[in-house]
């Protein structure tokens, strides 16, 4: 891909931070629109210009200048959506809406998204394909998958080739980039947290599922990795088409082993504590990226769980 000019929408945040770093390297010009609600200034990499904004408020920042956009700003708190569900369709869906708009008035007619598997809900078979039902469980899932069926739409009418990129567990970290989500969810920075002595111990939400320890079985990915798959994504854009690719490593590992990984490559004791299953966690959720092999020629090259820790664990040391 010959050099280019990108807007990336979120790219404060931790996945977003990372791509728009990826991009610098790769030798194009990067624009972060992001309004620090959940992002961190200090996150956006060197090179990449910054403007502090909401997607809502993209008509403003939009111009003919950028090759394509990446949209990462999103709510993306499970809990939260629930509890406040109209802040999920006001943000995610709405603001995409109004970006999508933006873009059509200014002519950028590629785009890339992040989605996100929870737009899957409880899977009936796995390793999950794109073909599977969407069925989201919250409204979270449900403001992503509008937002594909929008894409969708505006591919059909207006000619935009985008791809959507189902993303599964993200974690690791990627030099000064890593998980600073307040307050944090994501089981490996949670696990971490308790190694270095910030947290009592480690929930375990249910141990009598249908898997070999009794827990929650995920499929981790390397936010490198990641990086690396929006960048291919990028050259698969196509006019007036939209695909969907699942982002995974096509293996799970559970809670258990998780912890027992946190353990080995921290040195520090994880102490476990039972608590109840969590309402619509199902048992196993493992991603097929057997498409994004195909069509994108993307395949994670740090498919190692301990890895994914270790580099995890360093990023949290630092930040410690």
């Amino acid at each position: 891909m010959s050099a280019g000019t990108f807007l990336v929408t979120g790219g404060a945040g931790y996945v977003g931070s990372v791509v728009a770093e990826h991009l610098l390297r790769a030798g194009h010009r990067v624009t972060v629109l992001d309004d620090l609600s959940t992002g961190h200034r200090d996150a956006v990499p060197e090179g990449a210009d910054f403007v502090e904004g909401r997607v809502q408020d993209a008509a403003r920042h939009v111009n003919g200048s950028y090759d394509a956009v990446l949209h990462f700003a999103a709510c993306s708190q499970v809990g939260e959506s629930v509890a406040d569900p109209e802040k999920y369709w006001r943000n995610n869906t709405g603001g995409t809406l109004d970006l999508l708009a933006a873009m059509r008035e200014a002519g950028v007619r590629r785009l890339v998204f992040s989605s996100t598997a929870a737009v899957y809900g409880e899977p009936a078979a796995v390793p999950l394909t794109e073909d599977a039902p969407t069925a989201p469980t919250n409204p979270y899932g449900a403001s992503k998958l509008a937002v594909d069926h929008m894409i969708a739409g505006e591919c059909a009418a207006h000619g935009l080739g985008a791809v959507s990129l189902r993303y599964f567990n993200v974690a690791g970290a990627h030099g000064r980039h890593g998980e600073r989500h307040a307050p944090e969810t994501h089981l490996i920075p949670i696990v971490l947290q308790v190694a270095l002595g910030e947290r009592e111990a480690v929930d375990v939400f249910g141990d009598d599922y249908p898997t070999p320890d009794g827990t929650c079985v995920r499929d981790y990915i390397h936010v490198a990795d990641l990086a690396e798959a929006h960048l291919l994504a990028l050259d698969a854009v196509r006019p007036g088409e939209h695909l969907v690719c699942n982002l995974g490593n096509g293996n799970g590992f559970s809670v258990r082993e998780v912890v027992e990984t946190v353990r080995k490559v921290t040195g520090h004791p994880v102490p476990e504590r039972p608590a109840p299953r969590r309402p619509g966690d199902p048992a196993v959720l493992v991603a097929s990226a057997a498409r994004a092999a195909e069509v994108l020629g993307w395949r994670p090259r740090r498919p190692d769980l301990a890895g994914i820790v270790e580099d995890a664990w360093e990023f949290a040391r630092r930040r410690g």
